[in-house]
């Protein structure tokens, strides 16, 4: 009886993967190669739908280069913030406890319904953004109504939900031994050589993990551009989590959705494996691991 005590412990995790998890998984699988609407049954048609996707639907390339163009533009200025704001938050200043606190709230309210739509309010061509211009004597700009802006405009937003990756670094910021900024000193390296030969090398697990996991997020990104824009103008933000949201709830192609984010699982895929198996060039860990 003992042996099974375990297992009335983790049944609601037990349960809750295997419901909320495991069958949506498989069955997301199974309904991307049917033709699924949720008002008729499922009908099998093998690989039509991943066929079609690659040579029929014209968004899929489009919504797939916004997407692209969006990662490689937020997630980068989003870990070099955060970094930044972690490096602040360091130093020892009476208080800081309370800012660390303060900074970190952006990211409990990043990604709302409520934070797009200030940011859309922000941006408008009457916002706050083009007044504050105006009294610089700069004139507005569209930024949402601007193809070549739109895209930028809304990868500003999770720039600003900068908090998870903040706490992280810091925690990867206390791990770093005080001995070696006490004799790079008597070396007399300054501030900026210790940050480039010592920090930065010592952070490089730490910007690894957020890397990959705020990667894993912006190809998954779907609320600023489905309350901020809507995929305009011209579908320059029509990022593929839009596309996928709008076959399914729109055009009820669930299968064709389900589809869709089987072949966005593996660009994910393929993209973390890239991110670590080039990571063994640039990773520093203590005992010397860290390549695949």
């Amino acid at each position: 009886m003992k042996k099974y005590i375990g297992l009335v412990y983790i049944s609601p995790w037990l349960i809750g993967f295997l419901v909320l998890t495991l069958y949506p998984f498989g069955a997301s699988l199974f309904y991307s190669f049917t033709d699924y609407s949720m008002i008729r049954p499922p009908e099998w048609v093998g690989l039509q739908n991943y066929i079609g996707i690659f040579t029929k639907d014209p968004d899929f390339f489009k919504s797939l280069k916004a997407t692209a163009i969006y990662v490689a533009m937020a997630v980068p200025a989003k870990l070099i913030f955060a970094l930044l704001v972690a490096l602040v938050l360091n130093l020892p200043v009476r208080g800081i406890a309370w800012f660390r606190t303060i900074y970190y709230l952006p990211s409990i309210l990043g990604g709302s319904i409520a934070v797009s739509v200030l940011w859309k309010f922000l941006f408008m061509r009457d916002g706050l953004v083009n007044h504050a211009l105006a009294a610089a004597s700069i004139p507005p700009v569209n930024w949402l109504g601007d193809p070549k802006l739109a895209l930028f405009t809304i990868a500003l937003l999770p720039v600003w939900e900068f908090g998870s990756s903040m706490i992280i670094f810091l925690a990867g910021l206390k791990q770093v031994p005080k001995e070696l900024y006490e004799a790079a000193k008597v070396d007399g390296s300054s501030r900026v050589g210790m940050f480039f030969h010592i920090t930065l090398p010592l952070l490089t697990p730490v910007i690894l993990f957020n890397l990959v996991m705020q990667t894993i997020g912006a190809f998954q990104q779907f609320t600023a551009a489905f309350v901020i824009t809507g995929g305009g103008p011209v579908k320059s933000t029509y990022l593929y989590g839009l596309m996928l949201y709008d076959n399914a709830f729109h055009y009820f192609k669930m299968g064709y959705a389900s589809a869709l984010s089987w072949i966005l699982f593996l660009i994910i895929l393929t993209v973390t494996y890239v991110l670590m198996k080039l990571s063994g060039r640039w990773t520093y860990y203590e005992d010397g691991g860290g390549r695949l």
